[in-house]
């Protein structure tokens, strides 16, 4: 891993919190990714499970936690089952864990190699009633490979069928959704090192430059300030190419005149950060440009301030649509006659705004919690509305990630350029 040490009071805390949800008598597993194939002996990179993590800490494959707080032996109600390393693995595959330094790492005192899984673990299901199991229970998730986890859960469910079976989920969704001190400080670094990225393209950008090149001066500062890469695919979308939401292909070049829009952020220590910002191409925006940048700029600091305790996902979201209206008005995009009679149910303004204005955003930039769910301190949403107009080439999109206090909503990437003018000055220094 490139990032430094986290605290392994983080995940003691997270567990306790999670066993608290549980029935007695309860047993909860939880396992690793795995190392996806690509093609021949080549496999994707490692990213591990986030509920794995956010319990343990542990960032390496063939890892399981079990916590079983009922259990008869006290050193069996907190677990970890790692992949035992040799002298071949590490000349291969380089360092693996060692019992001490999970140990160090999780906050879990009883470490076993993961041979000694199925002995212990057939012992643990004598003694417990419920059985909780870990399932991707994202509402965007789209599973058509079959995960580590899901192996395990059909295997158990096919060792043992008497057992009652519990989700995870809803626990890891309520659980995850508010943000400790530690997670907070670990955004706030990989928004840091986003703000790094997006400064080091404020004098590269030019007429001419290619949409992959901005996205390896990205990953360059990314990687440098010990970031994995990009927290998602980065979009690095020029002219026409920002009206399609999620264009990847990042091979065009930029040309003079156009706006480029870049959603690109970089993750630290497995946590994720959101950016969305536009840039003029040529170091200016033209009087258009910058009129319908502005008024997306104006929504997204309206919207940020409705981001507080006691406000609802669909509420604010109904909310932002009105703001939005406003703006596609006075842009001469929408008619206020045809606003006024407009079906309730199927608002004009998403011909031009046709995405959500926040998500909740964590170890998953996607995060887990429900949307149904009261705004309440310690979450942390993206704050991204959008303007797209085909018809003249232009997209545009601003993007801060924000987390709610009491107090009011933090702004984690508020010393990131974000006003129309300072972009331009910016663009325009030497």
């Amino acid at each position: 891993m490139k990032y430094f040490p986290i605290p392994p009071t983080l995940f003691s805390e997270n567990r306790k919190r999670f066993v608290k949800k549980l029935k007695p008598n309860s047993l909860a597993v939880f396992n690793s990714n795995d190392i996806m194939p690509t093609n021949a002996d080549g496999t994707m990179p490692f990213i591990q499970n986030s509920n794995l993590f956010y319990l343990s800490g542990i960032d390496q494959e063939e890892s399981i936690l079990v916590m079983f707080p009922d259990a008869r032996n006290p050193a069996h109600r907190e677990i970890l089952f790692l992949k035992e390393t040799d002298e071949l693995i590490a000349i291969w595959e380089g360092h693996k864990y060692t019992k001490e330094e999970a140990s160090a790492a999780s906050g879990v005192s009883t470490i076993y190699w993961l041979s000694m899984f199925q002995s212990i673990f057939n012992t643990l299901m004598g003694e417990c009633e419920y059985v909780y199991v870990d399932t991707n229970e994202h509402t965007r998730a789209k599973v058509e490979v079959e995960t580590r986890e899901a192996r395990f859960v059909k295997k158990c469910l096919t060792q043992y069928p008497a057992h009652n079976y519990q989700r995870s989920a809803p626990i890891m969704h309520e659980l995850r959704a508010i943000k400790s001190k530690t997670e907070v400080e670990l955004i706030q670094q990989a928004c840091n090192i986003t703000e790094k990225g997006f400064r080091r393209l404020l004098n590269f950008v030019k007429p001419g430059v290619w949409e992959y090149e901005i996205e390896a001066e990205l990953v360059h500062e990314f990687i440098r300030n010990r970031s994995r890469g990009f927290a998602y695919g980065p979009i690095i979308a020029s002219g026409p190419n920002a009206c399609v939401l999620h264009y990847v292909e990042n091979n065009k070049q930029c040309k003079a005149g156009e706006v480029i829009l870049l959603d690109v952020a970089a993750e630290y220590g497995n946590y994720a950060s959101d950016l969305t910002r536009c840039l003029p191409v040529s170091g200016k925006f033209t009087k258009r440009q910058k009129a319908v940048y502005n008024a997306v700029l104006n929504v997204m600091k309206k919207a940020t301030a409705m981001l507080k305790p006691g406000n609802k996902m669909d509420t604010y979201q109904d909310a932002v649509g009105k703001l939005m209206e406003e703006e596609l008005v006075k842009l001469k995009l929408l008619k206020l006659r045809d606003v006024n009679r407009q079906d309730p149910a199927n608002p004009l303004y998403k011909k031009y705004f046709m995405h959500g204005t926040s998500h909740y955003m964590g170890l998953d930039v996607h995060d887990l919690g429900s949307r149904n769910r009261v705004f309440e301190e310690g979450m942390v949403f993206t704050c991204e509305p959008g303007i797209y107009i085909p018809a003249e080439g232009l997209g545009i999109r601003l993007e801060n990630d924000i987390l709610i206090t009491r107090k009011g909503p933090v702004d984690f990437m508020k010393n990131i350029p974000l006003e129309a003018d300072e972009i331009e000055e910016l663009m325009n220094s030497k």
